[in-house]
C-alpha cells in the first residue's frame, strides 16, 4: 500500500481505533501510526493537532474515563493546563485522531475519515 500523508493517533486496545485503521487500509491507505499511549505527543504536537481539529483540549477529553469523572470533572482549567493533564494522562485523549495535511478529525464514527479523504 502506498504511504500517504495521513497519521492516525491510535490505541490498539480501542475497538473504534482499530476500526478506523481498518477503514483507512480498506481505502488503500497505510497511514503513519502513532501509538499515543506509548509515544505521547509533546506539547507543540498536541497544540498543532488541536489547531487542525479546530477544537479546544476540553473538546477531546474522554469524559467517561474514571480519572476524569473522579478528579477532573469539576475543575475549571485553561487550555494550557488541560493540555498538561492530557499529556500526563494520555488515556484521557479521545481516539482515534486522524490527520491529513492541515486537517484532522476525531474518527468517531470511523466513517468520518471519508470526509477527511474527499
Amino acid at each position: 500500500m502506498p504511504k500517504q500523508n495521513i497519521t492516525i493517533y491510535h490505541n490498539n486496545r480501542c475497538s473504534k481505533s482499530r476500526c478506523a485503521l481498518e477503514l483507512l487500509r480498506e481505502q488503500g491507505i497505510e497511514p503513519t501510526i502513532v501509538e499515543y499511549m506509548k509515544e505521547v505527543p509533546n506539547r507543540e504536537e498536541m497544540k498543532k493537532i488541536l489547531m487542525k481539529l479546530h477544537l479546544r483540549p476540553q473538546d477531546i477529553l474522554r469524559a467517561g474515563e474514571e480519572l476524569y469523572k473522579s478528579k477532573l470533572k469539576t475543575l475549571k482549567l485553561n487550555d494550557e493546563e488541560w493540555i498538561t493533564i492530557m499529556l500526563e494522562n494520555p488515556q484521557l485523549i479521545e481516539r482515534p485522531i486522524v490527520v491529513k495535511g492541515n486537517k484532522a478529525i476525531v474518527a468517531r464514527p470511523a466513517e468520518k475519515i471519508l470526509e477527511l479523504l474527499s
